[in-house]
């Protein structure tokens, strides 16, 4: 059986304990049992901080976001940080789009992996980003009521 592979961003505290910056590490962690092993390849982030905004708007706009209740074969459909990331980021106009079988087309998130983004394009990452959050979800904040709350969102973290 192979191994699940997920990528997450740690932070060293005080005591030099490695802890998760964002939602998405500290949810992964908390799936992995007591005493299990995990096999670590450390590479040096390169922007812990930015990574934390960008993360910390997300929750925002998650947490902001009413999705409306639909159902698939009765059943509620959940929604979850996952799939509004990625449809966040193809919104921001960070995509890769392919053909389907039937002729449509498919739209993919790029990664927010940081270490393949210089510093101009994590910022317009962020930016278009923030037009989305504005347009779609948080139509009554300017750009600098969402930007104060981003950064009480940091201080509080």
């Amino acid at each position: 059986m192979g191994a699940q592979v997920t990528d997450i961003v740690l932070m060293k505290v005080a005591g030099g304990a490695l802890v998760p910056v964002d939602q998405q590490g500290l949810d992964y962690l908390a799936k992995i049992k007591l005493g299990a092993g995990v096999k670590v390849k450390v590479t040096k982030h390169n922007n812990v901080a930015f990574h934390r905004k960008l993360f910390a708007l997300l929750g925002l706009a998650f947490d902001a976001w009413e999705a409306p209740p639909l159902q698939y074969k009765g059943e509620p459909i959940a929604k979850t940080v996952e799939q509004f990331r990625e449809d966040i980021t193809i919104l921001a106009g960070f995509y890769d789009a392919a053909v389907r079988l039937d002729g449509s087309i498919r739209f993919t998130a790029k990664s927010w992996s940081f270490e393949r983004m210089d510093d101009e394009e994590k910022e317009r990452l962020y930016n278009s980003i923030i037009n989305v959050v504005l347009s779609k979800i948080l139509t009554k904040y300017t750009r600098d009521d969402l930007d104060n709350v981003v950064e009480q969102l940091l201080r509080f973290a």
